[in-house]
């Protein structure tokens, strides 16, 4: 197998080219389906990197479950790393990965240590994950333990990829429950965690933001989430930002699918991100074939292709998004320590507040609405460090009926645009 010598560099190229890499979310259980896929996605038009998408036994760490699972020829909606061989693993990715093509495994584990162990046993260094963002979105694993989790994690994965290769992990901190979690919050769970990985030894990582409803507001997101990591990551880090197509329900016709993830690519170049998580037009009906996958990347390609860039300027604008990420940063910071500390500190005291998720180590006090531009905003703050929010007639608390309308919001402006 020829490793790349760095996923961060591999895309640091592609921007130096004017390229936009695309990354599908993509996993089968067999080693034969996740190369053939793998295959697909090196082949396709574009600059694409590769995605080994673990299994949800897995990702729990019920390994046992997943070795019966694969005894039993049963389907997983993933690669079980961790219970297929290194050996195995290698084997399907023998000359798959190399310099122009680098391999990222994605999964979702609050533990992610056998995870890291198995993909360094074979051969890669790419991965994702969070101490915060793998662990209240997806279970109930207390947060003192996923962040004691994430910091084995994290120092597990400097030791055992090897020099010259070099470690890279993707924080997921922008993607929180996907959506209705105003842009502020998203920007600074993003900083937060990348400083966690950094205090921890990794050297190259990605900040990741989620599409959410308005473009304007996303582009804001995405220079913010920019600026404040130039100003607070330490200058040995190397990164850049991977933005994520819409994770909330997405459209149901194949038309306003192409249209959102179209959109995603265009945000994506204009605000600077140098990296693209697609969807495809199957989300809103069923896992999608690897065809689909392709014809996804292919078109987030084409849209990207055709964007202009942003004009050389000054981004040192304060925006309300930066305004308010850097004001989270800040409370969490200010006590000084380390950050995964501060970081169960600021969740205990509500300082960050994720609306409308259930776990237990969350407060639960904020609430957000999309106002009548678009816009997200916080109608309800807790104790947040932000000034309390002036209800009006413009922005009123949501029902139960409007958090359904805001859930479905994006999906019916982009299946209805005639």
């Amino acid at each position: 197998m020829s490793a790349p010598q760095s996923f961060g560099r591999f895309v640091a190229r592609a921007a130096a080219g004017g390229g936009l890499v695309v990354q599908p979310r993509m996993g089968f259980g067999t080693p034969r389906l996740m190369r053939a896929g793998l295959e697909r996605v090196r082949a396709a038009a574009g600059s694409t990197a590769g995605t080994l998408t673990i299994d949800s036994y897995t990702r729990v760490g019920d390994l046992a479950a997943a070795g019966a699972a694969l005894a039993e020829g049963a389907a997983l909606n993933g690669y079980p790393i961790a219970t297929h061989p290194p050996a195995v693993t290698r084997e399907l990715l023998d000359g798959i990965t190399a310099a122009d093509f680098p391999v990222q495994v994605r999964h979702g584990s609050s533990r992610p240590e056998p995870i890291i162990r198995a993909l360094a046993a074979a051969g890669l260094d790419a991965t994702e994950g969070g101490p915060v963002s793998y662990c209240l979105p997806y279970g109930r694993t207390p947060l003192r333990e996923s962040v004691d989790n994430w910091a084995r994690g994290c120092e597990l994965l400097a030791e055992l990829v090897p020099a010259p290769r070099t470690p890279h992990l993707e924080t997921f901190g922008g993607c929180m429950l996907g959506q209705l979690c105003p842009p502020g919050l998203l920007v600074a769970l993003s900083v937060l965690e990348g400083l966690f990985f950094a205090e921890h030894g990794i050297g190259e990582l990605s900040l990741s933001y989620a599409q959410q409803t308005d473009a304007g507001q996303d582009a804001e997101a995405v220079r913010a989430l920019r600026r404040l990591a130039a100003e607070l990551l330490p200058p040995r880090v190397e990164w850049h930002v991977v933005l994520y197509t819409y994770m909330g329900v997405y459209p149901g016709t194949r038309a306003g699918a192409d249209r959102l993830l179209e959109a995603s690519a265009r945000l994506a170049v204009r605000s600077g991100a140098r990296r693209l998580i697609v969807k495809t037009a199957a989300e809103a009906h069923r896992i999608p074939t690897v065809a689909e996958n392709v014809r996804a990347l292919e078109i987030a390609a084409a849209a990207a292709a055709l964007t202009e860039p942003p004009a050389a300027g000054d981004e040192s604008a304060d925006s309300e998004v930066y305004l308010e990420a850097r004001a989270f940063v800040g409370a969490v910071l200010d006590g000084g320590g380390p950050v995964g500390t501060a970081l169960r500190t600021a969740f205990a005291r509500g300082w960050l507040d994720v609306p409308y998720c259930l776990h237990p180590d969350n407060a639960g006090r904020s609430r957000s609405v999309i106002d009548p531009t678009g816009r997200l905003r916080w109608s309800r703050t807790g104790s947040m460090p932000l000034a309390p929010v002036r209800r009006s007639g413009r922005v009123p608390e949501l029902t139960a009926d409007g958090l359904l309308a805001a859930v479905h919001a994006v999906a019916r402006r982009y299946d209805h645009v005639a």
